[in-house]
């Protein structure tokens, strides 16, 4: 979504609270995956968390990090992951439900066109 529409919308990839921790609900997956990171104590180790989640997942988007009081999840409820899309004048147009079930790229495109039309050729 964001290769296709980014000439004509702004994104933004927020990191929150890792949602499972080596210290906290550790998934088997991410031990076969080599994905061990700590909750974060402060925000530099938060910084260094995200900075690592963007480059295995190769994003090409925008990227930046929730503060260590959690502001921008306590404002969307984010956690663990979370689609919106935001009009030009700062209201939510589209609130995903949370992921990983509500994680429904799709839906989010729809009103994204709804708000900008189709793709241009």
């Amino acid at each position: 979504m964001y290769e296709k529409y980014r000439d004509r919308a702004a994104f933004l990839f927020v990191y929150v609270e890792e949602a499972h921790p080596a210290d906290g609900w550790q998934m088997p997956s991410n031990k076969t995956d080599g994905v061990i990171i700590k909750r974060p104590n402060q925000w530099k180790d938060r910084r260094r968390a995200a900075s690592q989640c963007c480059l295995r997942l190769n994003l090409s988007i925008p990227c930046v990090v929730d503060t260590i009081d959690d502001s921008v999840d306590n404002l969307y409820a984010g956690w663990p992951e979370r689609l919106f899309i935001i009009d030009r004048d700062g209201t939510i147009a589209y609130a995903g439900e949370r992921g990983p079930f509500g994680f429904k790229p799709d839906e989010a495109e729809a009103s994204l066109r709804k708000l900008i039309g189709p793709v241009r050729p």
